[in-house]
């Protein structure tokens, strides 16, 4: 503990009287942290203390600042650097770039294809950017109120060196690929995700995303995948990121882990088994989540892979073709009941159907739901947004109570004003810490708090290697998060979606007041944290 010569804790900000759950996973403490520019100088008792500002935490947890280890803010930061629905969570760190989709690195030569893929005209955003360093130089720039950390997505890079072709590539694509791969890591990105189940990520084997993760485990980064399917292929698409993880050398990162449909509800013992056997042997797979039993993408997901060949305007032309409905709708037949349970999360122009269900769309339009899938495909230019419930409440318990498993929102950044602020979209964006914290902590104890903090802060920091952050300890970066136990709670819904959670009282950044008494500063503390 630092002092002056008389005897005084030298902080420039202090918290008092809090209840400290320091991110290690120890029985909480009543203590005083002590704050001297960007770091703790104290944790503990501080009887005195030279300080201009103080925090009375009583009754309230003090807590490190959660990190989102799954994030999609990669172009929403730049449309408002406020991080408006993170950080009002508690998040002071999140992780961007995940299941194979970044904001870089692209080329010259496929930068339209992939603006086109993007749809940044609905968010009123230029992209003037190529490599990882100048989407970094990009966001240093206009500032952003929390911490990044940057993925490479598989599917970007393999974007911007072979389009949307459903095939191997060539020596030469590999390694042009390899290459982006290795200077991105060089910018500063902390590793590598997969989307595979979403073009172009699902056109690659399983080599050859072994030969990409060898750059990255080169540069001591991590394998970060979206799955080869969450559903029937659970256990197979669990092994083969292992393998990937395992033949590459690097550490595998499990994004949202789930089964899907109720056929494949129970199925996470097993894949959590999966997990447990490879960790027992010694191997670094761990695995995030978050707190609901809907999950989210894009309806043109819905697709097979041979219609996303070539990109968005060739899916388009295919969807005119009678011939190709045809053939959808004898692939793509789903059980009872299914598209009941698709709700629309954006369109562009059918405003009135968001909210609504796929089943309920068809209804209305009198046609036969799969009609219904395509039209609206095709008026909307393939951009719609959808929530898809597919989860057990079961599962979700099963996977959260699991020792590896950490949080992570698998939202944006999002904002109650603005162009952020549209449609319906996943409550998870708005809701997910606190929903943790609330529900499943204090309402239904299938956490203890300090297990649930360890899960949002220690526990990615390690995964990242992310030095000086996820503790409360004397010496590290002074991220934090007060809330109030009694009163924490996520308010956005699936209908009501853009609302704000209730109880998190302040946010500290990098030392610096963020959200106090619940309120926005407006100070944009945050920095791109680069990887070392």
């Amino acid at each position: 503990m630092e002092v002056n010569d008389k005897g005084e804790v030298a902080a420039t900000l202090v918290i008092n009287n809090g209840l400290i759950v320091d991110g290690t996973g120890r029985a909480a403490f009543k203590g005083t942290i002590a704050i001297r520019g960007e770091r703790i100088i104290g944790v503990g008792e501080v009887v005195n203390s030279d300080c201009a500002k103080t925090i009375d935490a009583s009754g309230l947890v003090v807590a490190p600042g959660f990190i989102d280890m799954h994030s999609h803010s990669d172009f929403p930061l730049l449309v408002n650097p406020r991080n408006e629905s993170k950080i009002r969570q508690g998040v002071t760190t999140e992780v961007i770039g995940n299941c194979g989709a970044s904001a870089a690195p692209v080329t010259e030569e496929k930068l339209d294809l992939l603006k086109e893929q993007a749809d940044l005209d609905s968010l009123e955003l230029e992209w003037d950017w190529l490599t990882m360093g100048e989407y970094f130089a990009r966001l240093k720039g206009q500032g952003t109120a929390l911490n990044v950390v940057a993925l490479i997505g598989h599917g970007t890079v393999r974007a911007a060196v072979m389009g949307f072709d459903d095939r191997a590539p060539t020596a030469t694509e590999l390694g042009s690929m390899k290459d982006l791969i290795e200077q991105a890591m060089r910018d500063g990105a902390w590793g590598i995700s997969t989307g595979l189940i979403y073009a172009p990520s699902f056109y690659a084997d399983t080599e050859e995303l072994i030969e990409l993760s060898k750059v990255v485990a080169e540069c001591g980064g991590i394998y970060a995948s979206h799955i080869r399917g969450e559903g029937n292929t659970l256990l197979d698409a669990v092994s083969e990121a292992i393998t990937i993880g395992q033949e590459a050398g690097l550490p595998v990162q499990l994004s949202h882990h789930k089964a899907t449909g109720k056929a494949n509800w129970g199925k996470v013992v097993q894949s959590l088994e999966l997990i447990d056997r490879a960790r027992a042997e010694g191997f670094d797979v761990t695995a995030d989540q978050y707190p609901y039993i809907a999950a989210s993408n894009g309806l043109a997901d819905s697709l097979p892979g041979w219609m996303h060949v070539g990109g968005k305007v060739e899916l388009l032309n295919r969807l005119r073709d009678p011939a190709v409905r045809k053939r959808l709708c004898q692939e793509m037949k789903k059980s009872q009941g299914y598209w009941e349970n698709v709700k629309i999360a954006y369109c562009k122009i059918n405003k009135d159907y968001e909210g609504m269900s796929i089943e309920a769309v068809a209804g209305l339009r009198k046609v036969d739901v799969y009609e219904a899938v395509f039209d609206l495909l095709r008026e909307e230019e393939a951009t719609v947004g959808i929530v898809h419930f597919c989860i057990a409440e079961e599962d979700v318990l099963t996977v959260m109570q699991h020792k590896a498993v950490m949080i992570g929102s698998d939202g944006s950044a999002l904002a109650t004003y603005g162009v952020l602020n549209r449609g319906k979209p996943h409550p998870r964006s708005y809701g997910t810490f606190p929903r943790v914290l609330g529900k499943y902590v204090r309402e239904e104890k299938i956490l203890s708090l300090e297990e649930a903090i360890r899960k949002m802060t220690s526990l990615p920091a390690k995964k990242l290697g992310l030095a000086g952050r996820g503790l409360l300890a004397e010496g590290m970066q002074a991220d934090i998060t007060v809330f109030d136990p009694q009163t924490v709670r996520d308010r956005a819904t699936y209908i009501d979606p853009h609302r704000y959670p209730d109880g998190i009282d302040y946010v500290l950044v990098n030392g610096t007041v963020v959200i106090e008494q619940g309120e926005h500063t407006g100070k944009l503390a945050g920095r791109v944290l680069l990887h070392n």
